[in-house]
């Protein structure tokens, strides 16, 4: 005799490993969480504003010929 299928179970796994696989599609299509990347640009601004502050005068100015 053939083995009874409950169809409603394999219909329901399906569909389960169907909404994981876009799930991992979307969070590498939109990255990172938006406290991530506010954290990340804080500190991107913190570090260019550090150097920023370290630069001498004189480097910038061009030299006489």
């Amino acid at each position: 005799m053939a083995e009874i299928v409950n169809l409603n179970r394999f219909r329901k796994a399906r569909e389960k490993e169907r909404a994981q696989a876009e799930a991992e599609e979307n969070r590498i299509r939109h990255g990172r969480a938006k406290g991530q990347k506010l954290r990340e640009k804080n500190e991107r601004d913190q570090n260019e504003r550090s150097l920023d502050g370290a630069k001498h005068e004189e480097d910038n100015e061009p030299k006489p010929a």
